[in-house]
């Protein structure tokens, strides 16, 4: 066997003169091609392991860092998934970004992470931002979006993922629950507890805030209540300050209201805080109810009903069908529909 040759770490030409180190700089110091040096940092089965340890020495002396931008063009394929949420202060999205990326990263994908406040635009010009990088795959937030966003996604060619919410239109891949189902179900849970006047309070009001009041109305109408349907809505955004501001103008407008269901928990979380400093007793003034049983709502006083979401396990199955999509493969159940759970606690 002919003696091995040692790695040098000592810089080439190249890398002088562009102040990076490339693949041809590796594969000099390894004394390989560098076509070998891209098949044993991959870990092509068809690279010798001593090959492969010579490569990722080399790799390692000189700090190589592989160029994605440079692998996608030679591929054709990108390490990159592209996630659009509509804010990062929120819970909910942090705990389903967190869920796609611990699935990902594994994998070999890294995120790329778009914000659109909830607005048509921002969403149309970060598609066009991340579309132009040619990522692997995309995962956006719900299924409502602007015609323009709708084609830039199509016309692409590119895997996506809807979730939070369940896509009915064909060839159209979604995890998540129904929004409308689970407004149904926490306003049937007021009624059954013998609630008359029961309020809807909603922030934000995306689409996914107005289909959990269309639930809450149907569940009214059904319970022939059709016309005791009271919405209070606001298009500030959801915090806890305005859930407290919320729960006073009801209570002062309809005094006989005798549950609310907020449309958030932050929201439901500030009406209880009030009605603690108001001295407004809960439930038996007032049931408050809220949706997604985020951090602390078990820990109000009294604690809070509400409506668990899936936000984590939506997260993971989503990038796993996502996975699917982008090598190929077939997805059993292009709509996966994991449901909800009503809490049911002290406050309602």
């Amino acid at each position: 066997m002919p003696p091995r040759k040692p790695v040098s770490a000592t810089p080439t030409r190249s890398t002088r003169a562009t102040g990076r180190v490339t693949l041809a700089d590796v594969a000099e110091a390894a004394g390989v091609s560098p076509i070998t040096v891209s098949r044993a940092l991959r870990g092509e089965r068809a690279v010798a392991q001593e090959l492969c340890e010579r490569v990722q020495a080399a790799a390692t002396a000189l700090g190589y860092v592989p160029d994605p931008a440079a692998r996608a063009l030679a591929s054709s394929r990108s390490s990159h998934v592209a996630v659009l949420i509509p804010k990062l202060s929120n819970t909910l999205f942090v705990e389903l970004l967190d869920a796609v990326q611990n699935s990902l990263v594994p994998a070999g994908y890294q995120t790329l992470i778009g914000v659109t406040h909830y607005d048509a635009g921002e969403e149309e010009a970060v598609l066009r931002s991340f579309l132009a990088h040619r990522p692997a795959g995309l995962i956006v937030t719900g299924r409502d979006r602007s015609p323009a966003a709708a084609a830039l996604i199509e016309g692409s060619g590119v895997p996506c993922v809807h979730v939070m919410e369940i896509a009915t239109e064909p060839g159209s891949y979604s995890v998540g629950f129904s929004q409308r189902q689970a407004g149904r179900a926490i306003t049937q849970h007021l009624l059954d507890s013998g609630r008359r006047h029961i309020a809807y309070v909603a922030a934000q009001l995306d689409p996914r805030t107005l289909e959990r009041g269309e639930g809450y109305q149907e569940a009214l109408a059904q319970a022939g209540m059709a016309g005791q349907v009271r919405k209070v809505l606001s298009a500030e955004p959801s915090s806890m300050a305005l859930g407290g501001a919320m729960l006073e103008r009801v209570l002062r407008e309809a005094p006989e209201t005798d549950a609310i269901f907020f449309c958030n928990d932050d929201l439901a979380q500030g009406a209880l805080l009030a009605s603690l400093r108001l001295g407004i007793a809960v439930p038996d003034r007032v049931a408050v109810a809220g949706f997604n049983d985020l951090p602390g709502s078990d820990q109000m006083v009294p604690p809070l009903t509400t409506v668990a979401t899936p936000r984590r396990q939506i997260g993971e199955q989503a990038a796993q069908m996502l996975m699917k999509l982008m090598r190929g493969q077939p997805v059993d159940e292009p709509n996966l529909d994991l449901g909800f759970q009503v809490v049911k606690r002290a406050s309602a």
